[in-house]
């Protein structure tokens, strides 16, 4: 996790090595990440509740009352998301995820740009959940041994795993395809020999020198 200030490449804190590349950048849509990330579906629920519950109270005091008590209650309501409405744009324009061909980077952060990298070794499995209008959002369980930070990441986190955090690509208009371009680099990862393991083997095939093997 790094915080910066200047974007040598767009959504990266500095230029990527030679041996990498970008695959895949994109943002989340500002409604469905205010939506799903901030709850206002259940939040205009919950006002909506408490006027008819306010009606039904003060009725007995006159409808105009029992009215106005309401009103007030969804008005209240209606500030109340217009505001959570504007934090999901302004983090939704803040926003902007990466996939190389060795991480997943996600510059998140509205007063202060942070930049999480997650190499593909600590990415345990990967989950696609498509929702309407071809929005979706991408889970990334990490490996034992990992651990995101509730702080740093959310919204961009799976809700209620607070003990095992699990970062997302939250609110993707294109999540199908972002999720195809991970899944085949997490497996062109996976089947890359590990360097340590390429040395080992490449010893094993060499011929063992007589003093060497006195040696030994």
């Amino acid at each position: 996790m790094r915080e910066h200030e200047h974007e040598p490449v767009r959504g990266l804190p500095e230029r990527l090595p030679a041996e990498e590349a970008i695959l895949w950048q994109g943002s989340p849509s500002a409604m469905p990440l205010a939506i799903g990330a901030f709850h206002l579906r259940g939040l205009a629920f919950y006002f909506a509740l408490l006027a008819v519950w306010r009606i039904a109270a003060s009725w007995a005091d006159g409808a105009t009352t029992a009215l106005a008590g309401a009103a007030w209650i969804l008005l209240l309501g209606v500030v109340a998301i217009a505001v959570l409405a504007v934090i999901g744009w302004l983090t939704a324009r803040t926003t902007l995820y990466t996939i190389t061909t060795r991480r997943v980077v996600m510059r998140v952060g509205v007063a202060v740009s942070l930049t999480v990298n997650i190499p593909f070794a600590a990415i345990r499995s990967a989950d696609l959940r498509l929702h309407g209008a071809g929005h979706g959002d991408i889970r990334l369980l990490l490996a034992p041994g990992h651990r995101a930070s509730w702080i740093a990441l959310w919204p961009h986190l799976r809700p209620w795993r607070v003990a095992r955090p699990e970062p997302v690509l939250r609110a993707l208009p294109d999540a199908e395809l972002a999720g195809q371009v991970l899944a085949r680099a997490l497996a062109a990862a996976a089947a890359m020999p590990a360097p340590v393991l390429q040395e080992a083997a490449e010893a094993a095939r060499r011929p063992i020198r007589p003093e060497a093997a006195a040696a030994a």
